[in-house]
């Protein structure tokens, strides 16, 4: 049921993106930041944590999940490293993540053609 839920969870957040990226004339990469920033502040106001625990990956994985858990590493960089931490926290925790992005981002901007949104 975990497996049917997070299906569904993470296919309603990627659906409702798609509708937002077809509606209105906002560049893919104005909405993924939209997701980003949206995950940061659902993460600080409390309202991601228990989504999450209810959803599971399927809230995880989008990048309402990245904004998540860059607000999480920011929270625990600034317990630890005081001011710096608003700058390394976010980094550290999202560390792979970022690593990862770059480098299928741009794997895939050498084998298809991107193109602007008209």
């Amino acid at each position: 049921m975990d497996y049917l839920k997070a299906f569904f969870v993470g296919g309603a957040i990627c659906g409702l993106v798609q509708i937002l990226l077809d509606r209105t004339k906002l560049m893919p990469g104005r909405v993924m930041v939209l997701l980003v920033v949206t995950g940061c502040i659902l993460g600080a106001v409390g309202i991601y944590e228990p989504f999450l625990e209810w959803a599971g990956t399927g809230a995880a994985v989008p990048l309402l999940g990245f904004g998540n858990t860059l607000w999480k590493g920011v929270k625990e960089g600034i317990g630890t490293d005081g001011f710096l931490g608003i700058f390394k926290g976010g980094l550290t925790a999202s560390s792979a993540g970022i690593a990862a992005a770059l480098v299928f981002g741009y794997l895939g901007a050498l084998i298809f053609k991107p193109k602007m949104k008209k």
